[in-house]
């Protein structure tokens, strides 16, 4: 089960977890970590100091079927015509 963590100041910032892994938080955001990685020594210090919290209510519901849904996430979303080359 993931756990949400937020980014408490106003810079960037780093969390080192389990099996090499990194996640990497800007100012005011928030990210998710297994439960295992909040009994590391390096986050427990985070969250003592209030570097980071840990913030409820912002499970992840529904019936959790991943892959994207709906087509492009950025770009343009067709062609929209044939794109002319050479003398006109």
């Amino acid at each position: 089960m993931a756990t949400t963590v937020k980014n408490t100041t106003n810079k960037p910032l780093s969390l080192v977890l389990a099996r090499g892994k990194k996640l990497h938080l800007g100012p005011g955001k928030s990210g998710d970590i297994g439960a295992s990685d909040i009994e590391r020594d390096a986050v427990k210090t985070l969250l003592d100091d209030g570097t980071i919290e840990i913030v409820h209510g912002r499970g992840r519901t529904g019936s959790g079927g991943g892959g994207k849904a709906g087509g492009p996430s950025q770009g343009f979303a067709s062609g929209g015509g044939s794109r002319r080359s050479g003398d006109r």
